[in-house]
C-alpha cells in the first residue's frame, strides 16, 4: 500500500537523522509523521492533532520562501506562535513540487546547520519518498481527485467551483491563464479503460499529471474519462506543448501496456479572470477537434489559428448535410475520391498546384486536368471568389461532422 510506504520511509528518515519529522502536500495538509518525537513544540503538536497547517504558522512559513525554494531552508523560531525553529526541505520530482518534510530542532540551542549538514546522508531516500508522493497525488489521492473535479467543474461554468479557484496558489490570484486540452485519437482497440468511464479518467489524470511534470508553464492538471486539460501560463510555448505530448505518448505504453494512439491538443486564447475559463475551455475543446479532423493543423493547435473552424464551433451553427448546391454536385460525381481531395489541398496550400503536386505524388498536368474536371462538373471556376469560399468551407464542414464528441459539443 502506498500511503504505507511513505510512513515507512518518514520513520527511516527520522531514525538516521533522530529527529521527529512531519511530511505534508503543498497546501500544508498533514501526510504523515514520525513516532520519533525527542521533543515537540506548540505548532507540532496542534499539525498533527488538526492535520492540517494553521494559518498564521502558514504565513510564518512562506515569509522565508519555502514555496519557491528548491534547497532546505532553516526557518526560525517564532516564540509568539509557540514555534521551535525547524528546516523545510522542499520535496520535488524534476522541479515539480510534490510536497515538503519538516524536520524538527529540539531546542534553542539546536542549531539548523546541523540538520542541513545531515542531509545528505538521507538524500536518496528523501527522493524516494518525492516519487512516492507523486505516485500517490496521481494514482490515489483523495484530496487530488477532489482538486480535479473543481478544476473541471469552474471549466464548465460551475459558479461555486470558480469562486473556490480564486484561492488556489496554481492560479495566485490574478490571469491571465490558458487552457489546453488533450485527446487520444485512433487509439488501438481492446483497451482495458475504454469501457470503464472511471479507469479511463484516471488514466488521464495519470498522463496529464506525469507529462507535464517539470514543464513549468503547466500549473496544473486534470483528467475526465476521454481528455485531460491543462491550466497553462499566458506565454506557454507550442514547443513545451510538443514536449507534453511526447510524454503523454510514452506515458501510456508505461501506465497502460498499450502503443499511444495519435494524440492532439488545443490551447485557448488568454482567459484573463477565473470567470473566463469556461469559455478557455471551449476554445481548447474545438482548437482539439479542428486538430483532430484536419491534419494540415498538426497535432498542437491553438484556437486562433483554426480558423472556419472557430466559425463551425459556434454554438447553434448548423452546416448542411450536403454541404451546398456545388459541393453536393461534386460529390457526386467524384466517385472514386480524385477530385475533392485536389481542391481541399489547393485551397489550403494557397493556390500552388506545384505544393499539391508534390503532396499527392501527382504531375502538374494532372492537377491542372483535375480542376478542368471540376470545372466541367460545377459550371464554374472553382477557384473564383464565392465558388472557393463556399466549397472550401463545404470541405471544412465535411470534416468538422467526424470531429470527437465531448460534452456540449
Amino acid at each position: 500500500m502506498q500511503n504505507q510506504a511513505i510512513e515507512d520511509v518518514v520513520e527511516s528518515i527520522a531514525r538516521t537523522l533522530g529527529r521527529g519529522l512531519s511530511l505534508e502536500d503543498p497546501d500544508g495538509v498533514l501526510l504523515a509523521y514520525s513516532s520519533h518525537q525527542t521533543s515537540a513544540d506548540r505548532v507540532r503538536v496542534n499539525f498533527l492533532l488538526s492535520k492540517k497547517v494553521p494559518e498564521d504558522v502558514s504565513e510564518w512559513q512562506l515569509r522565508h520562501g519555502i514555496a519557491q525554494a528548491v534547497r532546505a531552508v532553516a526557518v526560525p523560531a517564532n516564540e509568539e506562535l509557540g514555534m521551535l525553529g525547524r528546516v523545510c526541505v522542499p520535496l520535488l520530482v524534476r522541479g515539480f513540487r510534490v510536497g515538503y518534510l519538516w524536520v524538527q530542532q529540539q531546542s534553542d540551542d539546536d542549531p539548523a546547520s546541523g540538520i542541513l549538514a545531515a542531509l545528505p546522508t538521507v538524500r536518496p531516500t528523501i527522493d524516494r519518498l518525492a516519487e512516492l508522493l507523486l505516485e500517490t497525488d496521481a494514482a490515489s489521492s483523495g484530496r487530488r481527485t477532489q482538486r480535479e473535479a473543481t478544476f473541471l467543474a469552474a471549466c464548465r461554468g460551475v459558479d461555486a467551483a470558480v469562486d473556490e479557484l480564486r484561492g488556489w496558489r496554481e492560479l495566485d490570484g490574478r490571469g491571465p491563464w490558458r487552457l489546453a486540452l488533450v485527446h487520444e485519437l485512433a487509439a488501438p482497440t481492446g483497451r482495458p479503460d475504454a469501457d470503464d468511464p472511471q479507469e479511463a479518467a484516471l488514466l488521464q489524470r495519470t498522463l496529464a499529471l506525469q507529462a507535464t511534470v517539470g514543464v513549468v508553464p503547466v500549473l496544473f492538471s486534470a483528467g475526465a474519462s476521454t481528455y485531460s486539460v491543462l491550466l497553462c501560463a499566458p506565454g506557454v510555448s507550442a514547443g513545451a506543448l510538443r514536449q507534453v505530448l511526447d510524454r503523454y505518448r510514452t506515458e501510456v505504453a508505461k501506465r497502460a501496456g498499450r502503443p499511444a494512439g495519435r494524440f492532439v491538443l488545443g490551447v485557448s486564447e488568454p482567459a484573463a479572470d477565473p470567470r473566463d475559463l469556461a469559455e478557455a475551455f471551449r476554445q481548447a475543446r474545438h482548437a482539439v477537434q479542428a486538430a483532430a479532423v484536419d491534419p494540415h493543423l498538426g497535432d498542437v493547435s491553438s484556437y486562433a489559428d483554426i480558423g472556419v473552424y472557430q466559425f463551425l464551433g459556434a454554438v447553434g451553427w448548423q452546416a448542411p448535410t450536403h454541404g451546398s448546391v456545388h459541393f453536393a454536385e461534386l460529390s457526386e460525381a467524384d466517385r472514386v475520391d480524385e477530385l475533392l481531395p485536389v481542391l481541399e489541398l489547393l485551397y489550403d496550400k494557397n493556390g500552388s498546384v506545384q505544393d499539391v503536386a508534390s503532396q499527392l505524388h501527382l504531375h502538374r498536368s494532372s492537377v491542372y486536368n483535375r480542376l478542368a474536371r471540376i470545372r466541367s462538373v460545377i459550371g464554374a471556376d472553382p477557384l473564383a471568389g464565392m465558388v472557393r469560399l463556399e466549397l472550401h468551407l463545404a470541405l471544412k464542414a465535411r470534416r468538422w461532422r467526424a470531429r470527437p464528441r465531448f460534452e456540449h459539443s
